[in-house]
């Protein structure tokens, strides 16, 4: 009963994507289903890893929303029974705060915003970022920048959301919050 929002982290091969479209699916319960793709291709490994995601994804039944900057433009087609997937948090940051061979400083509390406000507009929404802030090696400064608005989003997303579970090898250690069965 209620909406639930949900958040995911995990670093890479986490089984986080996996985790999270399942509980999409779960909670959507048959009513309408929408993907937030946030990854813009740079290069052939990146096409490739969105046709991979696009395949994993074929006969789920989401509609795909592709959008990583003005998020909330993307709730034109969504309708408020529906559950949103929005995946992920980590590529979204990436094409706000890298632009024009610029950085803009001004992206992770942007991006924060966007996504907590797309976030209150289904009946569900079920979100993906990668915990690379745990990494603790030396960052240069750029990488240091978007890390630190990496964790910032996540806080912020997670002050609000009902659940917030990070992935380990498959397996999920809920933070906050109780995970619905999916």
């Amino acid at each position: 009963g209620g909406r639930m929002r949900l958040l995911f982290i995990g670093g890479c091969k986490s089984g986080k994507s996996s985790t999270a479209q399942r509980m999409a699916r779960a909670l959507a319960c048959g009513k309408p289903m929408y993907y937030w793709a946030t990854m813009e291709p740079h290069d052939g490994e990146d096409l490739a890893r969105i046709r991979r995601h696009i395949a994993d994804r074929d006969g789920w039944g989401f509609t795909t929303i592709e959008r990583a900057r003005d998020l909330t433009a993307g709730l034109e087609a969504v309708r408020p029974e529906g559950t949103g997937l929005f995946d992920s948090v980590t590529a979204c940051l990436a094409a706000q705060m890298f632009e024009d061979g610029g950085m803009d400083m001004g992206a992770p509390r942007r991006a924060a915003e966007q996504i907590a406000a797309i976030s209150r507009v289904p009946a569900h929404f079920v979100c993906v970022c990668d915990g690379i802030w745990q990494g603790g090696e030396d960052y240069d400064p750029w990488t240091a920048a978007y890390t630190a608005g990496l964790a910032g989003i996540c806080r912020t997303l997670a002050a609000e959301f009902d659940v917030v579970c990070e992935m380990t090898m498959g397996l999920p250690h809920v933070w906050k919050g109780e995970m619905p069965r999916a």
